[in-house]
């Protein structure tokens, strides 16, 4: 979820992608697709609001992006569980925060695969390491999944190995063998990552995404699924592929979506936040991702300053808020919620929980689901979308 690392969405300048790359479809269709929404029943205005999101599982506990760490966000009670897809080389989707798997794998122990390390562009950002998309499927199935932060998670680290990366396919059918045996249908935020730059590589996501979604039922409007991209070409591409709900993530306030960088449109997410942006937004999707800055900005110090006008903003664009990201470590938290001087220990997680839930925010990312649901609890009584 993050644009960290590989993903900074800065703002560049001129793309150095090859030929390929380009942002398609990024003007807005006839109507507008979050107000066909409004007031309709069923779908995902019937998640309880606020929607608590397990942010790659319950990364908090377990290495991220494992089935481990989905069933434990599923088993603590998160509304919805998030999975950010990546292709391989034989174009199977799998379950990584990021191509680069140097810091979420044992590759590095793999001698076999020592050749494989090299430095490549990725939006834009020089980044150095192993790529799922040099992998054959049979091949990344070898390597076993570690805690991608164990200066900050040590406890996660006793679980590496446990689990090897799951394909988006194996995920679809869990989420299918739980949803029967809990006789509820299971929830999942998909993201395709790096669209653009996949798509230059003949590795587009979105055309065998939908064909997943069409095989398992979760392509239609009612579909337990939200589909989410920093990229807004890549909503629009699905939205003519899939009516299953779609969200727009946005990062900081200063940066670009990479797709408007390749197509030379200069609108940062600072245009995107504003009403005319939201009004765009609201023609191929039904919510925006924003990070939580955009709402409550942080000021030098680290501690939260006065809330924007973005949540009233896109409410009235018919839109919902699913932010990013809440975490329970000290290292995550606004300063006035840390509590103590080890980055790693927890902080007053319920006091930023509560302050967010106060800004009107139908759901949220974050790492340790169990929080999040107890802070949650005392919002959802009677509460709707548009407080």
């Amino acid at each position: 979820m993050t644009q960290g690392g590989t993903a900074r969405r800065t703002v560049l300048g001129a793309a150095a992608l090859a030929a390929g790359g380009a942002a398609v479809g990024l003007t807005a269709g006839a109507g507008s697709a979050a107000a066909a929404e409004s007031g309709r029943g069923g779908g995902y205005r019937d998640l309880p609001v606020p929607t608590v999101i397990g942010h790659r599982g319950a990364s908090g506990y377990r290495p991220e992006h494992t089935l481990g760490s989905y069933q434990l966000a599923l088993d603590l009670g998160a509304d919805v569980i998030e999975q950010d897809l990546v292709p391989t080389k034989d174009g199977h989707l799998v379950c990584r925060h990021e191509n680069e798997i140097g810091g979420t794998t044992d590759v590095a122990d793999h001698t076999e695969f020592a050749a494989r390390r090299t430095t490549k562009a990725v939006d834009g950002v020089a980044v150095t390491g192993w790529f799922t998309e040099d992998f054959t499927l049979a091949e990344l199935k070898t390597l076993r999944a570690k805690e991608r932060i164990p200066a900050v998670r040590q406890r996660n680290t006793l679980y590496d190995g446990r689990w090897d990366v799951p394909t988006f396919e194996e995920v679809l059918r869990w989420a299918d063998h739980e949803g029967g045996r809990r006789g509820k249908r299971v929830w999942l935020h998909v993201e395709t990552k790096h669209p653009s730059y996949f798509r230059s590589l003949g590795l587009g996501l979105e055309e065998p995404l939908a064909k997943l979604l069409r095989r398992y039922g979760r392509a239609e409007r009612g579909a337990p699924l939200f589909l989410q991209s920093f990229e807004p070409s890549s909503i629009q591409r699905l939205s003519r592929l899939v009516s299953a709900p779609r969200v727009v993530l946005l990062s900081a306030a200063n940066t670009r979506p990479w797709d408007l960088e390749l197509a030379k449109d200069p609108r940062t997410v600072a245009d995107l936040v504003k009403p005319e942006g939201l009004k765009w937004i609201a023609g191929f999707a039904q919510g925006i991702g924003p990070t939580m800055d955009l709402i409550l900005p942080r000021d030098a110090a680290g501690k939260l300053g006065a809330p924007t006008t973005l949540v009233r903003d896109a409410h009235a664009k018919g839109l919902i808020l699913h932010p990013y990201t809440a975490r329970n470590e000290n290292t995550f938290l606004p300063a006035e919620y840390r509590r103590g001087t080890d980055p790693a220990a927890y902080g007053d997680a319920f006091g930023a929980f509560t302050k967010y839930f106060e800004q009107g925010i139908d759901g949220i990312f974050t790492d340790q689901a169990d929080t999040g649901l107890l802070a949650a609890e005392a919002f959802r009584p009677g509460r709707g979308v548009n407080p």
